[in-house]
């Protein structure tokens, strides 16, 4: 008899949204894999995941987005695997310019540059009518992008605007994909202002004390409805907010910009 279980691939799983979402689903039966980069912090998620299971017992893999190596490792040992749900969801924010060992800036690689790697990877793994969900964030609004030159090479380094890039970023190849990949389904979303370890020292302390935040299981709500939601009631390519398609930034709906930035992702990292 045919396994009906539904596989879920959450990146960024170890907190936060990633942990939040993990949870839900493994309530509903799903087997899910979390990805994380520290080992501490991936067992620690494992334990409070696998304790809310009702399915499968959820499986944990190692993968630092800033070596696409791991990329390239996590996609193997994903090989040969069902995946229904691929949850772009790790990222960061780097403080300052760095770049990683690859020589790409930190920011754009990890948010950016290595989920499009994944998702190329266990391309033939995610179809057909499989779902690729990318957390996006109302920072692509002020964000600058600039596919020519994505490492951000010359002139001075802003956190905020390489963040709010890399989430554009994510906007834009959830609707290339659309494009380019018709027999997947595709989606961005805003998440809110989530309690969460994310961001600089400062913002960590705002999430932490600030009013009116949202917890992680409210961040992850949009992110489990577009990996459940019957797809006749989803628009694909869309950027969500509060489950509703939302127009984005003008630049994060250009799909000449959109193909540009396909075309210099692939030649960064395919």
């Amino acid at each position: 008899m045919e396994d009906l279980t539904r596989h879920a691939v959450i990146t960024g799983a170890t907190s936060g949204i990633g942990q939040a979402a993990a949870v839900a689903l493994v309530r509903q039966g799903w087997q899910v894999t979390l990805v994380g980069r520290d080992p501490g912090r991936l067992d620690a998620a494992l334990g409070a995941v696998r304790a809310e299971a009702a399915g499968p017992e959820p499986v944990g893999l190692l993968a630092d987005f800033a070596q696409l190596s791991q990329v390239r490792d996590l996609a193997a040992k994903l090989s040969g695997q069902r995946v229904d749900v691929l949850a772009n969801n790790a990222g960061l924010l780097a403080n300052r310019r760095t770049a990683t060992v690859d020589g790409h800036e930190l920011t754009i690689q990890t948010n950016h540059l290595a989920p499009f790697l994944l998702a190329h990877l266990m391309r033939d793994q995610l179809a057909p009518g499989a779902r690729i969900v990318n957390t996006a964030s109302m920072a692509h609004s002020f964000g600058t992008l600039d596919p020519d030159n994505l490492d951000r090479r010359g002139g001075i380094y802003s956190a905020w605007l390489a963040y709010g890039g890399s989430k554009r970023a994510n906007i834009l190849f959830a609707a290339e994909a659309a494009r380019r990949w018709p027999d997947l389904l595709s989606y961005s979303f805003h998440p809110g202002v989530v309690r969460t370890r994310f961001g600089t020292p400062a913002a960590r302390l705002f999430y932490k004390i600030g009013p009116g935040i949202a917890t992680p299981e409210q961040g992850a709500d949009q992110l489990v409805w577009l990996a459940t939601e019957d797809p006749v009631r989803l628009q694909n390519g869309a950027y969500y907010v509060l489950r509703k398609p939302t127009r984005p930034h003008p630049s994060a709906r250009d799909p000449r910009f959109a193909a540009r930035l396909w075309d210099a992702s692939a030649t960064a990292v395919l």
